[in-house]
């Protein structure tokens, strides 16, 4: 028996391939479009089992896809991000025929829950959840590399915020840090401790797997698409992991229900305590004294520091905290490498995690890591930037200077960014990093 497919389409490439993750896991054959006139060409060819359409496309509305589909007696589920109340839901059921309607930010798991009670009852195989081998390789960060490129200077804001069941349970705050820059190779990596959520059987099929096995093929190239990879876990409140890689270089952010709250890494500068090196809260010494002794008991750098008075156990979440930040962070000044998705729970199993709203994560990080020759590409004088009628985020969630509240209603197409450059009174790649990040939130557009 073939498999069922479900079609889905929305302009957000990254959100459609997150989307079709998830129906490849209920064992469902995903068909993807960007546009609706693609969407309806996939119709016409061969009608699917199913259907997940967006309201706002950018050749169409969403609706001419639902009379099709309607047509073809294929059910399907709206899905929107701008069209929101009751009135829009009951309208898309009463009017259009579709049998759902989801706002955007909505569970994946409830999407799919929806997908299957429109399927006919039949066996399906489900794909497991258990990672496999080469999913766990590629997660795996016992093995400590070294990286003989320059790591920049970051500047940390002096506020973490620790979660526990998903709601935010202490604010730690400290003076604002800057993680050193790095021109030099490190010396010789230690033996590193395992990651905090390992268990000893994961890291065993790790071990086993590097033998014997081969990674899985990257689902895409990283390129500018880091924002909206982030928004993507986001928009479907998804639980899971974001691995990129760059040559040897990995580093995964851990999201529970679509907010990124941990993160790894097997750069050997950013483990633990080389990044309290970098920050200046120890000595290059101190942490020789913390290997020697971590080389004998086996302890974790953490404790070791805690044990020698060199931290308390409150600035140790701390600084753990500031390091995950760190690791975020650092990615966006990555302008290459592979991306994969993984849509295991293993954020339930981490000691600590902390709240990163997707929002601000972006705009700082656009703002803090996007070189200006990076800005002065994705954005050039003569753009006319107007809002976008469907944005991934509300202003609310933004963060803004009263310089960049005071702009933004000016951002409405009628002035170019060199002028409102001029308006802004401050240096172009300030207010180009300004622009770009809430172009990265969906929030502003070029106009046509």
């Amino acid at each position: 028996m073939s498999r069922p497919r479900i079609l889905l389409v929305d302009d957000n490439a990254e959100l459609v391939n997150l989307l079709a993750r998830l129906v490849e896991g209920e064992g469902w054959e995903p068909v993807t479009a960007l546009r609706g006139r693609a969407g309806l060409e996939l119709i016409a060819a061969a009608p699917p089992s199913a259907a997940v359409i967006d309201v706002l496309l950018p050749d169409m509305m969403g609706y001419e896809l639902g009379a099709a589909l309607k047509k073809a007696r294929v059910p399907y589920v709206f899905m929107s991000g701008v069209l929101k109340g009751g009135r829009a839901s009951s309208d898309a059921r009463a009017q259009h025929g579709a049998a759902g309607y989801f706002e955007k930010p909505f569970t994946g798991k409830k999407l799919m829950d929806e997908l299957r009670a429109l399927l006919p009852a039949a066996p399906v195989a489900r794909a497991t959840t258990t990672p496999s081998p080469a999913t766990l390789l590629d997660f795996d960060v016992d093995v400590a590399v070294d990286t003989d490129e320059p790591i920049e200077a970051l500047e940390l804001t002096g506020r973490v915020a620790l979660t526990e069941g998903g709601k935010v349970s202490a604010v730690l705050r400290g003076e604002t840090i800057t993680v050193g820059p790095l021109r030099t190779p490190s010396p010789v990596p230690p033996p590193p401790p395992p990651p905090l959520a390992a268990t000893p059987a994961a890291r065993e099929v790790a071990r086993a797997a590097r033998r014997a096995a081969e990674l899985p093929p990257p689902e895409g190239t990283l390129g500018e698409n880091l924002p909206d990879l982030i928004t993507a876990f986001h928009l479907a409140q998804q639980t899971g992991e974001l691995t990129v890689q760059r040559g040897k270089v990995k580093k995964t952010i851990y999201f529970e229900a679509g907010v990124p709250c941990f993160a790894i890494s097997n750069l050997v500068t950013d483990r633990f305590g080389p990044f309290l090196v970098r920050v200046g809260k120890i000595t290059p010494a101190q942490l020789e004294l913390v290997r020697g002794s971590a080389d004998i008991t086996g302890q974790r750098t953490g404790d070791i520091l805690v044990e020698m008075k060199l931290l308390q156990e409150t600035e140790k979440l701390y600084y753990v905290a500031q390091q995950v930040k760190a690791i975020v962070y650092s990615l966006f000044g990555w302008e290459d490498g592979l991306y994969r998705l993984h849509f295991t729970d293993r954020a339930s199993e981490l000691a600590i995690k902390i709240d990163l709203p997707p929002a601000h994560l972006i705009t700082r990080g656009v703002k803090k890591l996007y070189k200006p020759e990076r800005l002065y590409r994705l954005v050039s004088q003569e753009d006319r930037l107007i809002p976008t009628p469907q944005p991934a985020y509300g202003l609310h969630e933004v963060e803004l200077e009263r310089w960049e509240a005071e702009l933004l209603p000016r951002v409405d197409g009628t002035r170019s960014v060199a002028e409102l450059t001029a308006i802004a009174k401050r240096p172009e790649h300030v207010v180009y990093g300004f622009l770009y990040g809430l172009m990265a939130l969906k929030i502003l557009e070029r106009r046509a």
